[in-house]
Parts: structure tokens; sequence; C-alpha cells
């Protein structure tokens, strides 16, 4: 079967995108959840979120969703008050908060790989009213929260817990009434999504309605969605690449969205053949977990006609594209509360997008000069931040506009104030500006097209994550006899980001086995350190900082170091000595990663 050829031009995308936003802020009642019930009116029979074990349609969802908004009136949630939801990629989750959202209450989405601690701490920031876990989930949020109260559970499982998806069952699926609807607009917060940041533990980032409406018919346009589309998602539902930008988009557009709990190379091309997909989410791992695979006889036997994502690198990008035949692939980069958006729809290899100069008032983003070792932009003798020049490496920044009808021009912020104003640079091209931090390094070209260079400070990416080294130095240092740990990213061949390593001191010999069995209590998987490094002092800065540079530069390589290195095998799941026979298979791909 040949894959469908681009149906339409790049510059067309843009001005779809443009007239699909356009409208939003002129109907400041009119969001999301209305959308999905205008679509349920038109075409209720339409299939729109599909998996294994449940298939909704327009009809169905909203139906669902009218059935949560009741639930949520009944337990007299008030307006702006949280519900944190933690569940895995299923169609109930997004009628879960469509529902919930369009009464007035927000909800929180938790990452599902979150556990202890850090589980804990994403619930009690939000201070919410109601937790909703699925069945699977309940043994870990009882461990995470002891005693915690107002817990629902979805499915049946552990514990004494009222269920939801049984309870819901007794509200009416119609149309909610005048009498019952809340006065609800663009401007209210409707979920809260969890973001690393550049340092400490997630932050909760506020996303509007009027957010939620722009990624979704913004895409939509980008990615031209029309009835006869299906996309297949894999990512995370509780991220807005995977619950809201590219799903989102598919709904307002008339197509469906197949929703599959996670992602294995080994199912994705009979899964896309299987469910006739037309398009396709995806972060750079992904991408290389699926070259990696021995190839398959029906791999380029489908329909897709675009993937959008981000993270896919200039080495991968060609042989990805040419060996699965992808006609068109829309890498872009988003910051989930930020104001920075860029897009490569012409389909430049290695670019993460570009803002054409037609909308450059649109997307107000520049890139700065910036001081590594101190860990801030570069000012000049007048104290004002310094434009990079062409390809020359600086800190990705967005103009936090005063106009409210430019969502592009917005900074919502988090839940913190004092988490907020640290990621706004203030006073950089004159008195009063203001401008949001990525925390990234990029470089832009003569053409215009920008390019991730690098993340500032203590995070990291793997595994398409932020992590976080505070928050995993912290666990680290949670096990008896660790003193010291110091945490950082080093990158190993073929793989996108840096994998975690830890340089520790320790009192006593460390028992790896029951180090091992910590982490995996305290931490999700991403960032678990792959490599250990054991030390007998750690190295202080003037100011009791830990020095990474070198650590970083040397890696995770026997030979730069006498400090004993050890390696988390994939294999045999224990740490192992890493000595250069060993150095060498991880250097040469040997390992799944």
């Amino acid at each position: 079967m040949p894959a469908i050829p681009p149906r339409t031009s790049a510059a067309k995308a843009w001005l779809r995108a443009l007239e699909l936003t356009a409208p939003i802020a002129s109907h400041p009642r009119r969001i999301l959840p209305n959308v999905i019930e205008e679509l349920a009116e038109a075409c209720g029979e339409a299939p729109a979120l599909l998996s294994d074990r449940e298939r909704l349609t327009y009809r169905a969802l909203a139906e669902r969703s009218n059935r949560y908004a009741r639930w949520a009136l009944e337990q007299g949630l008030a307006k702006g008050e949280t519900v944190c939801l933690l569940m895995p990629n299923r169609p109930e989750y997004m009628a879960i908060w469509l529902g919930v959202t369009r009464v007035g209450a927000v909800v929180s989405l938790l990452n599902t790989s979150l556990v202890g601690p850090s589980l804990a701490h994403c619930i009690k920031i939000v201070a919410p009213r109601h937790i909703i876990a699925a069945a699977e989930f309940i043994d870990r949020l009882a461990t995470a929260l002891p005693g915690a109260t107002q817990v629902w559970a979805h499915g049946a499982g552990p514990g004494s817990f009222p269920r939801i998806d049984v309870d819901i069952e007794r509200y009416a699926a119609q149309k909610l009434s005048a009498a019952e609807l809340r006065p609800v607009g663009v401007e209210d917060r409707a979920l809260l999504m969890y973001t690393s940041g550049t340092t400490g533990l997630p932050k909760a980032a506020n996303i509007s309605h009027f957010r939620l409406m722009q990624w979704s018919h913004w895409f939509a346009g980008m990615m031209d969605t029309r009835p006869g589309d299906r996309m297949y998602s894999s990512l995370p539902m509780y991220h807005s690449v995977g619950g809201v930008l590219a799903t989102g988009a598919v709904l307002v557009g008339g197509g469906s969205v197949v929703v599959r709990e996670g992602f294995t190379a080994r199912h994705f091309w009979d899964d896309i053949l299987r469910w006739d997909c037309t398009l396709f989410q995806y972060i750079g791992e992904l991408c290389r977990y699926l070259l990696r695979t021995d190839p398959l006889p029906h791999e380029t036997e489908h329909r897709i006609r675009m993937c959008c994502g981000n993270g896919l690198r200039p080495d991968v990008w060609h042989d990805f594209k040419s060996r699965f035949r992808i006609p068109r692939i829309l890498e872009f980069y988003a910051a989930t509360e930020g104001n920075v958006s860029l897009f490569n729809i012409e389909g430049k290899p290695g670019a993460i997008g570009r803002v054409p100069s037609f909308l450059a008032h649109r997307f107000p983003a520049a890139l700065v000069k910036f001081d590594v070792e101190k860990d801030a932009p570069i000012r000049d003798e007048e104290g004002w931040c310094v434009r990079c020049a062409a390809n020359e490496v600086g800190e990705a920044i967005g103009r936090i506009g005063a106009e409210p009808s430019n969502i592009a021009g917005r900074f919502d912020g988090y839940t913190s104030e004092e988490d907020s104003e640290k990621k706004i640079l203030r006073n950089a091209f004159e008195p009063g500006d203001a401008w949001f931090r990525t925390g990234d390094l990029m470089r832009q070209d003569a053409q215009g097209y920008f390019y991730f260079v690098d993340r500032i400070g203590d995070t990291f990416r793997w595994k398409g994550e932020n992590v976080a080294t505070s928050e995993v130095a912290e666990a680290i240092c949670a096990f008896r006899g660790v003193t010291d740990a110091n945490v950082y990213g080093v990158q190993i061949p073929g793989t996108e980001g840096r994998a975690g390593m830890a340089a520790l001191v320790t009192e006593d010999e460390l028992d790896l086995a029951a180090f091992r069995t910590h982490l995996s209590a305290r931490l999700p998987g991403y960032a678990r350190p792959l490599f250990l490094r054991l030390r007998s002092r750690m190295e202080l800065t003037a100011t009791f900082k830990y020095t990474k540079h070198e650590f970083v530069r040397q890696g995770y390589d026997p030979a730069a170091t006498a400090d004993a290195l050890y390696f988390d095998d994939p294999e045999r799941r224990a740490f192992v000595r890493l000595d250069q026979a060993l150095y060498h298979r991880i250097q040469t791909g040997q390992f799944r990663l």
C-alpha cells in the first residue's frame, strides 16, 4: 500500500494554522469541551478515541465527559479546585479531564512513572480535593501518600476506595443544562502539567483553556487534519504532546486517535497497519528504536502521510524518512509552560523549526549570549542582553507580550509565583520588557532555522524526559552510607540526550544490589543513574557547589579515571564493574539503552 503524499504545502500549513486559531479570542466562552460537543452533534457516530480495550465515538466521548462533569458538580468542586489524575494511556483519560474542566475544576495530570517522594511532592503542591487513580496505581499511591483521603479508584483493584468507573454510571449522559453549566472561559485554568524546568523537583505549570484551544487548533492547521485521518499515539497522555497537541489536533479536525498504553518497537508497524493510521507522533528516541529493529516486509506498506514530534537527530532523520518512506516530518519545539514555539514544516533535517518573517510578531523568539559558568545571560556595558549572531549559541527566550489575544506571547507561569518569576528575564533589551527563559541553548542559521544545542544548568534529557539532578541526588543521599552525590548527564554514541551518571562518596563499601533496589523505589526509570563513579572525596567550588565540567568531560571511560566505575547492565539488571571491554560494548551500541 503506497504512503499518502503530502497534501498541502508548507506555506498553506502556516496559513491554515492562522485561520483556525484566529477566532479563539473572539469566542471567550468556547473551550475544547464545547468543540467536542459540537463534533458529537455533527458526526456523533464517527470514531474519536480507539484502543484495544475501548472505542469511543464522538458522541460516546461527549456523553462520558458529561458524566464526569456531573460527578464533579456533585462532589462540590468549586471553580479552580483541583483533581489529580494518575492513569495510563486510555480513551477514558481524556474523557475525565474534558468533563471535569468543563465545569471549571482543574485537572492535574500526574506522571505515571513517578514513585515515592516525587509522586507525593507533585500531589501536595497542587492541594487536590480528589485523586483519581487507575487500580494498578493504588498501591503506589498509598505508599507515597499514606492515609490519603478522597481517592477514587478506576477499575477493580486493592483497597477499599470507591470506584469512580462504577459511580459515574449514576449520572446522566446528555448535554449539560444551562443551570448546570458554570461561567468557564478561555482565560480560566484547565490543566496542571508538570515540568522539571532547569532545577529542582517538578513544578506544576498552569495550562489555560486558551492554551488548549491554541495548541489543538494550531496543530490541526499545521498537520491539515481531516475526518479521514487517524493518529497513532503511544506517548504519555500526561505530557502536552501526547495528551493535547497532536491528539487534540486530530480530534478538532474530525479524525480519530489510536491510544496505546506505551511504545514498543516490535508492535509499532503492526499497529500502524492494523489501525490504518495516517499520522503518528514521536520523540527522537522512538525513531531511533525503530531504526534499530530488523527490517519487516510490511514496514513500508502503510498510509502514513506525516509524523509529528520533537528530538529527531540529524543523523537519524534521513535514514528514518528513507527506510520507512515517511512523506513528511513535522519537527517542532515548544515548552509546556513557555511561549517559544518553533515549527519545521519544511522538513529541514536537524532543525527544530523557524519563525517566518510574517509571523515574527506572533512568535517573538530571540537568542541571547549566555555565560555557562555564571549560569546567566551575558549583559553588555550598559546592562542589556546581547543578541547572538548567526550560528552563535545562546539561550532561547520569548517576549512576554501584553496583548491578551496573542497566546504565543503569554506566560501563564506555575502554581508557585516564586518559580514563575525565576523564568522571567526582565529589562533584556529595553526598560520594562519581560522575556520567558526556556533554559535551552540553541543556534540559528542564516536562513532562520533554529537548532537545539543543550539544556542549561543541572537538568538533562533522557528517554524523552527532563531529569533534575537535584532530585536524583536527593534520592541517592537517602541511602544509608552515601555522604555526597554529584549527578550529571553523559553522552552515549547513538542515543538522544544524556544518560545519568552519579559520582558518589560513601562511608563504607556500597551494597550495589541494595542501592539499586533503593533507587528503583524512589525514582522513575529514566531518572536512575546508568553509571556510578565511586570517589574518596568530592571537590567543591568556593561557594560550596559541586564541580561537574571535568566529570562530564571524562564521562564513563575507565581510561580517564582511577575511580571505580559501574554500569547498570540491562541484561543482568545489576550494577557491574565497568572495564574497557564493557566500555567498548557500550560505545559500539551493543546494548539497547
